[in-house]
């Protein structure tokens, strides 16, 4: 027998256990990481993972475990993986799942699995996870028998990279991942979304944007994840074309490029006569369509045709490659619309303007916005900023900076708080050097704060910043305004989270004067340790929301 030949015999009849067979696949599809609380029904898998050299990052709630994938997602672009122990773990990592299902987020969710030889008797944890957690993914399967893990791990993948990408879930009875099977050499293909071909259809759309005077671009988290960045930069430099960016397109073109709007968005979406609307729907952030003008005609684009009708006719849908349709259309493009940019830029000048008085408030209390001109001038050019919070956090959207792809995190529109720790976790693990800064209303460190332990035992100096005003914000006000009183929005003032994290082994500040803010920022991002700075906050300030958020 020829040496290849006994090799090939040798590899045919390798027998690997199942948590192994796991692991390996993972590592074939670029998996570094898998974000984990412990649990007996993952053992196997843990051991692959060491063996595949796979690191664990272990967590104190599931919850933030699959926050923490899709962070990774979010963070890298690549599919971030999570491992739940049965049933409760599993349970507690739906709202997770059901943020990436909302994001459109690559996640690839483990689940422990009663025995499959007992099932049915009552074993510890027995739940049969599939039908409950479907709805949220895009695959949801049991992996049985053992040989068929491998398989199984790669259509997950497969599933979850797919435009339009998601979560996916597969759970691994106790005894089959236990068990031998052979192992699977397959080669991984991986889709990249910028080989995917433009649109269908690009021709009508061509003519609209040749014809336009006010051409208007709103993108959103579809582009992120198509990787649109560069021909969108391309496509508003050539046709002097304003931008405005929701969800994780924030940052996919700079703060500072000449075509970038934030505070004039109003008046750009209702004053266009054509909108480029990519990889965002239109949900309650833009007023279900109404946001635009009633004689804006719109092309829609995005990697695939959505689920849901939209709220309001469009001119023309375009389903394919974006950053290819985005380049195509730079055909109709060129054009001197100088003049609309200096119109929205008068616009955007004038409303910044009015923001000084906020932005250099003295309270104290401090105003949030008043936080955020300090955090500015603190965070560098390509830090990670992550919000978990209401009101506090809708500031922070508002006037954060943000001059990269990948460099803004919040919940999205599921709007799940807890999400901000895991996500945290997630972006300091994948960008080691940079600075990841955690933005936190108090009300949402109470979902997840204890997670400043797991990055104070994995080294991940991540920086919070905390907004606490001792209220529920985002429902106090509005309550009070319907019913002229407000039940259930009250927590306690002046708690003293930072002596928390203190007690977690971090670093803790608490900030009462607008004078202490800038040095309290300056010593957290210095420590080198996990911080939170405690702002105080005033609990009279509401911010000047204006979507309907139904």
């Amino acid at each position: 027998m020829s040496t290849e030949t006994q090799a090939d015999s040798e590899q045919s009849t390798t027998q690997l256990h199942g948590g192994r067979l796991v692991a390996q696949r993972l590592k074939a599809w670029g998996v570094t990481k898998l974000f984990t609380l412990s649990g007996g029904h993952l053992f196997s898998i843990y051991d692959g993972c060491r063996e595949e050299g796979i690191d664990l990052v272990d967590v104190r709630h599931e919850q933030a475990a699959a926050f923490a994938a899709e962070g990774w997602a979010k963070a890298t672009r690549e599919p971030g993986v999570c491992a739940l122990t049965a049933g409760p773990g599993v349970t507690n990592g739906m709202s997770a799942i059901a943020s990436a299902q909302m994001n459109a987020s690559p996640v690839l969710v483990l689940g422990g699995r009663a025995p499959a030889m007992r099932w049915g008797m009552g074993s510890l944890q027995e739940i049969d996870h599939v039908p409950f957690v479907k709805p949220l993914t895009k695959l949801a399967a049991t992996a049985e028998p053992t040989a068929e893990i491998p398989g199984m791990v790669d259509r997950a993948f497969e599933a979850a990279l797919e435009a339009p990408t998601g979560p996916t879930f597969i759970d691994f009875p106790l005894d089959h991942v236990f068990m031998e099977g052979p192992p699977s050499h397959a080669e991984v293909h991986r889709p990249h979304p910028n080989d995917a071909p433009a649109a269908d259809g690009v021709e009508q759309a061509i003519e609209l944007l040749k014809s336009a005077e006010r051409p208007v671009i709103m993108a959103g988290t579809g582009l992120y994840w198509a990787r649109g960045e560069e021909a969108l930069e391309r496509l508003c430099d050539e046709g002097d074309i304003p931008v405005f960016l929701n969800g994780l397109a924030r940052g996919c073109v700079p703060a500072d490029h000449r075509c970038f709007f934030s505070r004039a968005r109003g008046n750009g979406l209702k004053g266009a006569d054509v909108a480029i609307v990519v990889g965002v729907p239109m949900d309650f952030r833009l007023g279900f369509g109404g946001s635009f003008g009633d004689d804006t005609k719109l092309i829609v684009i995005g990697s695939a045709k959505p689920e849901r009708p939209h709220p309001r006719p469009v001119a023309v849908e375009l389903y394919g490659g974006v950053a290819a349709t985005l380049d195509a259309l730079r055909e109709g493009a060129a054009r001197d619309r100088s003049g609309w940019l200096a119109e929205l830029r008068q616009t955007e000048d004038e409303k910044r303007g009015a923001e000084q008085d906020e932005l250099n408030d003295e309270r104290s209390p401090l105003h949030p916005m008043r936080v955020y001109r300090e955090l500015n001038d603190v965070l560098d050019r390509d830090a990670v900023v992550v919000g978990d919070g209401g009101d506090f956090v809708s500031y922070a959207g508002r006037v954060i900076n943000t001059y990269e792809a990948g460099c803004w995190m919040d919940p999205g529109p599921f709007g799940c708080l807890g999400s901000g720790p895991g996500q945290a976790i997630a972006a300091q693990v994948a960008h080691p050097d940079r600075q990841v800064c955690l933005l936190l209303g108090d009300g949402a460190f109470g979902f997840s704060g204890l997670e400043f332990d797991t990055m104070v035992r994995h080294g991940l100096p991540v920086v919070g910043v905390m907004g606490n005003n001792g209220i529920w914000a985002l429902e106090k006000h509005p309550m009070e305004f319907l019913y002229g009183y407000s039940v259930a929005a009250e927590l306690q003032p002046e708690l003293r989270y930072d002596k928390v994290v203190e007690a977690l082994g971090g670093h803790g500040e608490l900030v009462r004067e607008p004078s202490e803010l800038r040095p309290a920022l300056e010593r957290a991002f210095e420590s080198g340790k996990p911080a939170l700075v405690n702002v105080l906050t005033d609990p009279s300030v509401a911010y000047p929301r204006k979507a309907n958020l139904a």
